[in-house]
């Protein structure tokens, strides 16, 4: 029987990696076809219909409603300017310095991705900071890697991502907060390393141009304006945030951590923030249901994919399912810290294209798996996929975030793969040397 629910694994997999069904639809079916091999009845417990689906369904509310927050705020940053200003100040301060700006990019990319990840992390950050990279000499392939690597380093503090692990792992929050600290170095050490590197790599390459004539010195005839009536002008005409609004991203961070608020109070808040300090009294109606409903459209598909996550682990969890792996599992998991290190560092590219170390698809049914066999304690299997979750993020060709930076900047996936993925491969190293050295 185990090797059946392989075989189905196995064709789930290519499902997913040949496109014939979208991997919330594939994992579902998945789920199904391993509830009914395990020999789980069709109702009552341990059952088709009241465990895998009517359970396993909303298994993981926390995290999509964690995750429509995060939605929301960021569809408030990109409405009132919050976000287009960060990245707007950081290139004014980097002038033509093509390093100096790729760093301040990176690091509003690590902001934004604290408060939402995927797609839209990448379009808030990258639609201003991008052209700006190119424009002063990055090379495309490396701006694309530094919007990616930047929403990255933030992923370690992103609170939905917290909810997620916290939720399928059946962990506390604080000892998903607890490793993520110490995966963020990790994190944040490669993203930095990236942009020193590969802005350097190649040499200066302009290829954009982001002056406009609007921005340019007045022609003859126009009276000089101060530098701070230009500022003045420019913010008016770009739309830039009040500087207390640019804290709307960190107030999440600060109630989470430092006054340790649960995850859903502190990213409310940090929408509150957000609406109140760029929004005129009249108009906070609007702008609330209008980002709302926008955070709706945005969170919809993780959304549709965590229900199915969630039904995909009640399957794994049956007992004639657990019954059936238990032998295969232990079989070939590795016992040894160090043997633990190797084998599933030389396989971290099976988390790429939706492969099945990915924890947003199959990765999550192995992950249920191993705990619930007692092949590895939950925080073994938290370190584990938070590392492979970190090359997923950034390199991973059929990712959103990835493919969309990657066509913003003019390159393909495939060459964003290839230069980020030496890096963010070190992230996961170091991420399963801390598992290893700490859990087992």
């Amino acid at each position: 029987m185990g090797i059946v629910i392989l075989l189905l694994m196995l064709a789930g997999v290519v499902l997913m990696l040949t496109r014939k069904l979208p991997t919330a639809f594939a994992l579902v079916l998945l789920a199904l076809a391993i509830a009914f091999v395990a020999g789980a009845p069709l109702t009552g417990e341990n059952s088709v219909l009241d465990t895998v689906i009517q359970q396993g369904a909303p298994a993981l509310a926390a995290t999509m409603l964690a995750v429509l927050i995060g939605s929301w705020l960021g569809k408030l940053m990109e409405e009132t300017g919050i976000a287009g200003t960060l990245v707007r100040k950081i290139v004014e301060f980097g002038g033509d310095r093509p390093t100096v700006v790729a760093l301040g990019v990176l690091a509003v990319s690590a902001l934004i991705g604290t408060v939402t990840g995927s797609a839209p992390a990448a379009m808030m950050a990258g639609i201003i900071g991008i052209p700006a990279m190119i424009a002063v000499g990055v090379p495309k392939t490396t701006a694309a890697g530094t919007i990616l690597m930047g929403i990255a380093a933030g992923l370690p503090f992103e609170l939905p991502v917290w909810q997620f692990f916290s939720t399928a792992l059946g962990l506390p929050i604080d000892t998903v907060k607890s490793f993520m600290m110490r995966l963020f170095p990790f994190a944040a050490f490669f993203a930095v390393l990236f942009v020193l590197v590969e802005t350097r790599r190649k040499g200066v390459e302009h290829a954009w141009s982001l002056a406009s004539a609007a921005e340019r010195p007045g022609d003859a005839g126009d009276s000089p304006k101060s530098p701070g009536e230009r500022r003045r002008d420019r913010a008016r005409r770009m739309g830039d945030a009040p500087w207390y609004a640019l804290l709307a991203p960190a107030v999440p961070l600060v109630l989470a951590l430092g006054f340790e608020l649960p995850i859903i109070p502190s990213m409310l808040a940090g929408v509150l923030w957000a609406l109140v300090a760029t929004t005129r009294p009249g108009q906070l109606n609007k702008r609330l249901l209008r980002t709302l409903y926008g955070g709706f459209e945005v969170a919809a598909p993780p959304i549709a994919l965590f229900i199915a996550i969630g039904i995909l682990l009640a399957a794994v969890k049956l007992p004639g399912a657990v019954e059936a792996l238990d032998p295969l599992v232990k079989a070939v998991a590795p016992g040894n810290p160090v043997v633990f290190v190797l084998v599933f560092t030389l396989l971290v590219p099976l988390c790429l294209y939706r492969g099945p170390l990915n924890v947003y698809g199959l990765g999550a049914g192995i992950a249920g798996v191993l705990i619930a066999a007692g092949i590895y304690p939950a925080v073994a299997v938290l370190g584990l996929t938070a590392s492979y979750n970190q090359v997923f993020g950034v390199s991973d060709p059929t990712s959103t975030q990835t493919v969309w930076a990657a066509q913003f900047s003019g390159v393909s996936p495939q060459q964003v793969m290839l230069r980020t993925l030496p890096y963010v491969w070190c992230v996961a190293l170091g991420g399963l040397i801390v598992t290893a050295a700490t859990q087992l």
